[in-house]
This record gives structure tokens, C-alpha cells and sequence, in this order.
């Protein structure tokens, strides 16, 4: 094959030394206009696991390097006066010249001709020279912009300045410097690349930066802004004890994330930066771009066809390096926000930090430094004991090893819950005209008997037009509160959980089909009028137009909510949750996609928001004073023009404001044409801004489904309750099963009596390799009661 790479750094040089070793008869060159000993930047972190592939693909490579390599276990958090050490994690990095140097000899070594000052030709006559043509050439890519259509590419510029500067002080460990300034916070990402230097990253965010007075001084390329340097040495005096900072082409920059829709057109390929970014504070782009290289080769190696290698390559790469960039995304909005965590003590920032990109848990800093975890939970332990009401039932006893975060007590209002697992609401779709049977007997029961804290009903409707489907549950007559009063009473009888009530009012997403007969397609017959803030359909062209809401309707509903306020306390629940959230009928108000009002119902924030609150007074009134009340919003329409993380924080300090005692944060469902950022734990971040802006008690949804993700979410402050749904499908006694996994069988994971004997693990009579894994999807032949539990299917 005939192969050009545009762009000399390690990935385009790494992967043609890897093309060529693999077969010599490959013709390789590549084109840098820059010259051989240019090198922007100054070390480069390698992970292990990158390290490993080096090593396997090219050992020559990989023994030049490890001369060079500095290595480290540590990561230092210094915060307030304060250093948390968190070790066991194992980095290395070298002099980014020394790796281009090592690169360029290999690549001279195999034969790949090298073109340094070279510009390369248009893509075009590369094109017609070649069989495939690399684009390596970095983030501002020639290649990618001029074909930016195809590519499909996304720039996001983000919201923080950082400068890459290297300093001779020779730090020791990964270091993070957290400094509050009068400007803000200012923070540098430190670490050891050689025997006399180390990489000295300043970032902060872009106000910051503007109150401290720094400008972009217009320099050309290639110059350093020293004005800048020196003043950011005088911020970190005090880190560098005297040492200097180095610049290298030192400037401002704002980090921007490049995504692309594909990496290929025809035999033209986008590798490292051209095709992906992540921000540096989860990992460095010459990492990824070196990994990018290591695939690229050897599917050109096993796929003679180079359509087939390209579409080999995508198929690999796409998905690791969209995983990283959500944790990159995750990482980089962290810091861009480090000032609302400020206020933490310092280990809960320390292990907040560390686990900002939602990669790394409690569970995986255990592993590494057991030491380190034991500090945070001790922690967290003096911190809930002070805030912790009276020793209930199930306080006392012996505990059996540390006490889990998850474990520990939560007191809203008169209720104190014994541990931070709720079971969320989930729509069962199965009662009869309203009424709640045997099935939700199970259902409700059966997670109260697994150890959850807080069991929330689906969402019960408030009259018959507030259903969503016929078989939605109700509290509008008198036999829903009879049968809701069954279910307390059993949880209450027979298990320690507090159980919850969930009240909303479908609004224009009512009269639609049973969950497993098509989800939202509107019913064939015997449909209901469906009513709204306006005249707007959830599905352009699909079921009813919506009535526009007259003042004797919005009245009518609310004191339709009060009525079930009412038999919802007689009926035995111990909280009640208000649905604001998913596009139902107060959260339809919220939003300015769904809500085109002119009276003053519409307009602005305070104006969409005053009827839900209006109703959320009425039933907060009929509620019982001592007994909790939350409500659910969606945080995010995740559709353009809709409500976001700024409205978020405003109607959560709103519904405080009317007496709710925690906000219950989901996202989405508001429009059908909405694009959500699925990933783990993706709906925690509104609930974490949440609750830091705002010191309001949140209750975290979204994917999340381990002990290690609750713990680490409580553990950093990002939530105080845990709420999961699908989970609790797949194991309805998944909160014992997770305090077993755990070897704690202390308080807060207590076991019914009848099943004491099952809490401890059963030996699997496996001595090695992983657990069959339980198929719980059914046949459809076996009809709608057991395809009602789809969603929990697979784990």
C-alpha cells in the first residue's frame, strides 16, 4: 500500500514506524511542516494499559521509552492549607520531545520517508497518489475543517482559560493546586516528567480569568505571552517555592472538544485530535492518538482491503474514545465549576476530585489505597452523626465491618429513612380503573422487603383525564385509597422501608396505550380528552391536540391534587412526591417548548412556574405537616430552546421555597424530538449543581445502578439520596444483595427475619472465571404480564 500521514506528532509517527514493521513493502511518508526537533508542550502521560500495547507492538519502542520514563503512584489534592494523598495509581510520562525523538528514529530506522517543513499537497493529489491518506495533523485539522460537512464535526468550546507551561521544580506525585484567589478559584494540574522538569498546567475559568486582568495580547504564532507567565508565577509563589515556570509558545487557550459524525471519507481517515479531543485533566490526547495508531495498524494489517481496515478501525476506536470523552466531558465541567464545591471539607473535595469523571469510584481508590477510602468514610461518618436524628429501630446491633455510605440514616421532615436507596417511581401500567391490585402488592412489597429505604409508587394520578394509559394507578376514589392502604400496610407490617406516594396529571401525554402495546401511540378507542398549558401535541401529526387549560380547569385540577393529598395521607404513605418532570401537565407549564401562554401562566421562568407551585401550596397544605414532601422536575429538555441547568437551579430554590424538603432531579421526556447525553450516571451532574448552588437536599436518578456508584456519589456531596428503577427490576432485593457484597450487615441493611439466612453470599461452586450470567427476558408468547418488566431485563 501506499500510504500518506499528514502531521508528525507521536500518533501520525507511531503509526507509520507500526504500518512499516508490520509489512516492509508499505510505502509510508509523512508530512510535518513543522521542523524535527519542534515540540509543543512538554510531557506526555502514558497509561499502563497504553503502554502495554506499545510494548507488544513494538518493543524497540517501548524499550527506548521505558529509559526515560518518569514514574509515580501518588496524586495530591492541596486545598485550603490541606494535602489529601491518594496512592496506588501507577502513572508514567515522558519528555514529549524525547517521545518524538524516539519515534522519528524508529521511523528512519524502517524506512518510512519523512518530510519535516513540508507542507503536505492538497488532499485531492494525495488522494489520487495514495491508496489511504492519514489525517494525524491535530485538533485544528486542515483535513477535517475543509471537509467539515462530512466529517459531520462539532467544536465545543468550553468555558475555562488554561495555559501549558513546565516548571524545574520536580514535583514528586500528580499534583492538584486549588487556590482561592480574590478572583475566584485558580487550579494547576502539576506532574513530573523527567529528572529536572515538570508539566505546570494553569487553568481557570474564563470570569476569572477576565477579573484577574489577564488578556489575549494578539501575539503571533509561536511567541510566548511572558506577561501572562510572570503573573501566573506570582499566583503560585508559594508551590514553586522559587522555581521558575518555562514557557514553550506559552498562550491562552480555551480547550475545545472536536467530535465527528465519521472519521472516514472514501481512503481518507481523521486519527488522534483530527477525529477526537478530551480534556487533559482525564487523559493526554497524545495517549489516545497513540492508541488510535495501534488500532489503525493492525486492522490494516488483517484487512488487505483498506475500506474494509478503515470501516474495521471506526468500529473499534469509536466507541472507547466516545466513552472517554464523556468522562473527559464529565472531568472538564468539573473543574469549570470547581468554585461551588469549595465549601466541602477537605477529604470529601479530595475524593470528590478524584472521582469527578464518574470512571473512577470509591470502590477502585479502595483497591488502591485502602488507606485513603478509610479516611473519606471516617469522614463522612463524624459529618452524618452530627446531622443524624434519634437512634430508631434497626440502630441498634452490632456492625459487621465499616458502615457504607448508602447505609447511613436521611432525615426529611418527621421521616427518617434508614438508609439513601430509593426504589424509583416506575409506571407498572396495571391497575384496574384506577385501582392498584395484587400485582402492585408484589411489586411495592416485594421492594420493601429488599432492603430499599424509600419505595415510591408510579406515578398516581389525581382523577381519570390525568391518567396516562388505562392502566394507570389513582387516588380519585374511594377504592384506590382502600387499596392504597393495603400496600402501606404491608410494607409498614413487614418491613422497615418508608413508602412513597407519587401524584401527577398525564396533561397532553394522556390517553396513549399500555406500555408493551407501543408507548405513547395514542389509543385506538376510548381515549379521554387530554388538556395542557397549550395547544401543542407531544408527537406533531399523532393523537389529540391538546385543550388549552381555562382558569376553571387549572382550578379544577388543582383541587383535584389536594383531594388525593388528603387520601393519600389517610391511605397510610409516608412521603409524597409531587411529578413536575417529563413533559406531564405541571411539568409541561415549566417548560418554554410546551408552554406558549400569553396570560400569566406564560412567559417567563417565574410566570410558567407559578401554577405549579400554586398547586404544589395547595397540596403541601393538605398534606400533613410533619410528614415529607419532594418533587420531580426535569432539570434538562435536552432539546435547544428548552429549560436547562440555570432554570434547574431556579425551580429547585422555588419549590424549596413553597416547603419541599428535597428535589427530586430527572431529566428529559419533555419532547419527542429530544436528544439526551445517555452515559453513566449522566442525570447526576444537575442534581450535584443542584445541590451544591443551592444546599437543597437532592435525590440523584440516571443510570445508575452499583453499591460503588451510590456510595461515590455520597461520598463526594453530589447527592443525598440515591433513586434506581431498572435496577430494582432486574433484582428486587438488590439493596441486600448490595450490603452482603459488601460484608456489612449492620443498620440500615437489615434482613427480614424470613430471610436471615440469606445474608450472607451462597458459594457459587465456581472456583474461577465469571458467573453464569441469568437471562431474564421472556418470550413474548408469554404474555403482557411478564413483558411489563422489559425495562429490567438486562442488567
Amino acid at each position: 500500500m501506499r500510504i500518506a500521514c499528514i502531521g508528525g506528532g507521536p500518533g501520525g509517527l507511531y503509526l507509520a514506524a507500526l504500518v512499516k514493521r508490520l509489512d516492509p513493502g508499505h510505502r509510508v511518508v509523512v508530512y510535518e511542516r513543522n521542523a524535527p526537533g519542534d515540540a509543543f508542550g512538554f510531557g506526555v502521560v502514558l497509561s499502563d494499559e497504553t503502554l502495554g500495547g506499545i510494548e507488544h507492538a513494538d518493543p524497540d519502542v517501548h524499550a527506548a521509552l521505558a529509559k526515560s520514563f518518569a514514574r509515580w503512584d501518588d496524586i495530591d489534592v492541596h486545598y485550603r492549607g490541606t494535602t489529601a494523598t491518594s496512592g496506588g495509581h501507577g502513572f508514567s510520562a515522558v519528555d514529549r520531545r524525547v517521545l518524538l525523538g524516539i519515534l522519528r528514529d524508529r521511523c528512519a530506522e524502517l524506512g518510512v520517508e519523512l518530510r519535516f517543513r513540508t507542507e503536505a499537497p492538497p488532499l485531492e493529489e494525495l488522494e489520487r497518489g495514495h491508496d489511504l491518506v492519514v489525517a494525524a495533523d491535530g485538533a485544528g485539522s486542515a483535513v477535517r475543517t475543509a471537509h467539515a460537512g462530512h466529517f459531520g464535526t462539532t467544536l465545543d468550546r468550553r468555558a475555562c482559560r488554561y495555559m501549558w507551561l513546565g516548571t524545574d521544580l520536580v514535583f514528586d506525585a500528580f499534583n492538584f493546586h486549588v487556590l482561592e484567589t480574590p478572583y475566584g478559584v485558580v487550579q494547576a494540574h502539576a506532574y513530573p516528567y523527567s529528572e529536572r522538569e515538570s508539566t505546570f498546567i494553569v487553568e481557570m475559568h474564563e470570569k476569572v480569568w477576565r477579573a484577574a486582568g489577564f488578556r489575549d495580547p494578539g501575539l503571533p504564532p509561536g511567541a510566548d505571552d511572558t506577561e501572562s507567565v510572570r503573573r501566573c508565577a506570582e499566583l503560585f509563589a508559594g508551590v514553586l517555592g522559587g522555581h521558575r515556570l518555562i514557557p514553550n509558545g506559552a498562550r491562552w487557550r480555551s480547550f475545545t472538544t472536536v467530535r465527528n459524525r465519521t472519521w472516514r471519507r472514501g481512503r481518507t481517515v481523521l486519527l488522534g485530535d483530527a477525529a477526537h479531543t478530551a480534556h487533559f485533566s482525564i487523559g493526554s490526547g497524545t495517549k489516545l492518538a497513540m492508541e488510535d495508531a495501534l488500532a489503525l495498524a493492525a486492522c490494516l494489517h488483517e484487512h488487505p482491503d483498506p475500506d474494509a481496515a478503515l470501516e474495521a478501525y471506526e468500529a473499534e476506536r469509536r466507541p472507547v474514545a466516545q466513552s472517554l470523552q464523556r468522562a473527559a466531558q464529565a472531568s472538564l465541567e468539573w473543574f469549570e465549576d470547581i468554585g461551588r464545591y469549595m465549601g466541602q471539607e477537605p477529604l470529601r473535595f479530595a475524593f470528590n476530585l478524584l472521582t469527578r469523571s464518574r470512571r473512577v469510584g470509591r470502590e477502585n481508590l479502595r483497591l488502591r489505597d485502602p488507606g485513603f477510602v478509610a479516611a473519606v468514610d471516617a469522614a463522612f461518618e463524624r459529618a452524618a452523626a452530627r446531622t443524624a436524628g434519634p437512634r430508631g429501630e434497626g440502630e441498634s446491633g452490632a456492625e459487621s465491618g465499616p458502615r457504607p455510605a448508602m447505609f447511613h440514616p436521611f432525615r426529611l421532615r418527621g421521616l427518617e429513612l434508614k438508609n439513601r436507596i430509593v426504589v424509583s417511581a416506575m409506571d407498572m401500567y396495571s391497575a384496574e380503573e384506577g385501582t392498584p391490585g395484587d400485582f402492585h402488592l408484589v411489586h411495592l412489597g416485594s421492594k420493601a422487603l429488599g432492603g430499599a429505604g424509600l419505595v415510591m409508587t408510579e406515578m398516581v394520578c389525581v382523577s381519570p383525564e390525568g391518567r396516562i394509559t388505562p392502566g394507570c394507578a389513582g387516588l380519585y376514589a374511594p377504592e384506590h385509597e382502600e387499596a392504597w392502604r393495603r400496600i402501606t400496610g404491608f410494607v409498614h407490617a413487614s418491613s422497615t422501608a418508608a413508602i412513597g406516594v407519587q401524584l401527577g396529571h398525564s396533561g397532553r401525554k394522556g390517553a396513549t396505550r399500555l406500555m408493551w402495546e407501543g408507548m405513547d401511540d395514542p389509543l385506538e378507542e376510548g381515549a379521554w380528552p387530554v388538556v395542557a398549558p397549550s395547544p401543542i401535541p407531544y408527537r406533531p401529526g399523532v393523537g389529540q391536540v391538546p385543550a388549552e387549560l381555562d382558569r376553571a380547569g387549572m382550578d379544577g385540577i388543582r383541587e383535584r391534587f389536594a383531594r388525593s393529598a388528603e387520601s393519600a395521607a389517610r391511605a397510610g404513605f409516608d412521603l409524597l412526591e409531587l411529578h413536575c418532570a417529563h413533559g406531564y401537565l405541571l411539568s409541561g407549564f415549566i417548560s418554554p417548548l410546551t408552554n406558549r401562554r400569553t396570560d400569566r401562566y406564560g412567559g417567563d421562568l417565574d410566570a410558567r412556574l407559578r401554577y405549579p407551585l400554586e398547586v404544589f401550596e395547595a397540596v403541601r397544605a393538605a398534606w400533613p405537616a410533619e410528614r415529607p414532601m419532594t418533587v420531580r422536575i426535569s432539570a434538562t429538555d435536552w432539546a435547544e430552546g428548552g429549560t436547562g441547568g440555570d432554570d434547574a437551579v431556579r425551580i429547585a430554590r422555588a419549590f424549596a421555597a413553597a416547603g419541599a424538603d428535597a428535589v427530586d432531579v430527572s431529566t428529559g421526556q419533555v419532547v419527542a424530538d429530544e436528544e439526551p447525553a445517555y452515559g453513566r450516571s449522566y442525570q447526576v451532574p444537575f442534581a450535584d449543581r443542584i445541590r451544591a448552588e443551592t444546599g437543597i437536599p437532592v435525590i440523584a436518578v440516571g443510570a445508575i445502578s452499583s453499591h460503588d456508584d451510590v456510595n461515590s456519589l455520597i461520598l463526594a456531596g453530589r447527592a443525598d439520596l440515591c433513586a434506581l428503577g431498572r435496577t430494582h427490576l432486574y433484582d428486587p432485593q438488590w439493596t441486600l444483595h448490595a450490603a452482603a457484597e459488601q460484608d456489612y450487615a449492620g443498620p440500615g441493611a437489615d434482613w427480614p427475619v424470613q430471610f436471615s439466612r440469606g445474608s450472607r453470599r451462597p458459594p457459587t461452586g465456581r472456583t474461577d472465571g465469571p458467573r453464569p450470567r441469568l437471562e431474564l427476558l421472556r418470550h413474548p408468547d408469554q404474555g403482557p404480564a411478564h413483558r411489563r418488566w422489559r425495562p429490567g431485563s438486562r442488567r
